[in-house]
């Protein structure tokens, strides 16, 4: 995950933690950084004008003062439990993690009646999602495809053979329940497509992608979209 991303994801972090607040053991082990990056992000935050109050001491903690949220939304119920939905169903899915977040922040600020008839009917909705690729690999892929930079990923492919690659990511895609990074792969001087959950390792490098196109991944199948497509 990105910093700024992060900074984004901790302010709604302790937001949702309301007055009780969280330690900063507590948001590091969520995050997955030390504590110091933690108390940097958190004086970050601060210095940019984010109300975030500290509390000394044993229990101590930080939360965000009472106002920093969004507007009033207008959603139904059903409304509010497909957007839960959706999200909790595809936990491996690309950007996962700021979606959740920002489906948290969405449910805060509706309506009490709205939100109680949305966590029951919530209830009502069972999900049996696959796990998830692990965060930090997940963060990698996340900020080389948004920054075009070329990853280094250790893939093992189904055949059990394990290489390293350098990869220039042209997009994710989701087919036959499963998320695949597809990219110009170095080592094979062409469009690969690499399953997720057997990336066993992803970093991002300094090298910026040379330009590849989606179009030079081929014609999509007639049922696949773009996420921001409605279909039809």
């Amino acid at each position: 995950m990105k910093r700024a991303e992060r900074l984004h994801a901790l302010s709604e972090t302790l937001r949702r933690s309301g007055s009780r607040g969280c330690s900063a053991e507590r948001l590091a082990r969520e995050f997955g950084v030390s504590v110091r990056t933690v108390k940097r992000d958190l004086a970050a935050l601060d210095n940019s004008g984010v109300p975030v109050w500290s509390r000394p001491g044993p229990g101590g903690g930080y939360g965000l003062a009472v106002g920093a949220s969004l507007p009033p939304v207008s959603l139904s119920p059903a409304q509010a439990v497909a957007l839960m939905a959706a999200v909790s169903a595809a936990p491996d899915a690309p950007y996962a993690d700021l979606a959740a977040a920002g489906v948290q922040k969405i449910l805060d600020v509706l309506d009490p009646r709205t939100r109680a008839r949305a966590h029951e009917l919530a209830g009502r909705v069972w999900v049996n999602a696959i796990a998830s690729s692990p965060r930090t690999i997940r963060s990698a892929l996340e900020e080389a495809m948004a920054e075009q930079r070329v990853l280094r990923i250790r893939y093992t492919a189904r055949e059990g053979v394990t290489t390293t690659r350098d990869v220039e990511p042209v997009l994710f895609a989701a087919t036959n329940g499963q998320w695949y990074l597809v990219g110009w792969c170095r080592l094979r001087d062409a469009i690969r497509w690499f399953a997720l959950s057997r990336i066993e390792r992803a970093s991002v490098t300094k090298i910026a992608c040379g330009g590849h196109a989606v179009h030079e991944v081929g014609e999509p199948p007639a049922s696949a979209r773009p996420v921001h497509g409605r279909g039809g």
